[in-house]
């Protein structure tokens, strides 16, 4: 098999496919909380916190001299991108635990019975129709 079709079986199976999908589906909400964080959240927390714009906590490590720009720590975009990751580890857990209390359901469901074979079945109706006859 040559490595050109190889790759092509493995690249159309069902799981890479899928694993696809779920990475833009992914890399997209990971924007949208991005998004929410930066725009909805951080504004009214840093107005609590006295009118805070957390994109501009810094720590200077080398003021800017001349030309050369300061060499800062940014730690408050570190806490946005903290808050970010802890709003998308919450959203994918809630995501699993959904698709577990899922599958817990499908799993609780009993299997019915198999269906005698029909040898069991002849046997069983030799078996009623004597107890029948016995009765009289």
């Amino acid at each position: 098999m040559s490595m050109v079709s190889e790759f092509k079986s493995f690249a159309m199976r069902g799981n890479v496919m899928d694993m696809a999908v779920g990475i833009v589906i992914g890399a997209a909400f990971g924007k949208i909380v991005s998004s929410f964080v930066s725009d909805v959240l951080m504004p009214p927390i840093g107005m609590l916190l006295g009118g805070v714009d957390f994109t501009d906590l810094v720590i200077v490590l080398k003021e800017a001299v001349g030309e050369t720009v300061a060499v800062t720590l940014n730690y408050g975009v570190f806490i946005q991108t903290l808050l970010d990751f802890v709003i998308i580890a919450f959203a994918i857990f809630m995501v699993v635990q959904a698709m577990n209390r899922l599958n817990r359901k499908k799993e609780a469901a009993p299997a019915p019975p198999p269906k005698p074979s029909a040898e069991v079945e002849l046997l069983t109706e030799i078996r009623d129709a004597l107890k029948n006859r016995a009765a009289f």
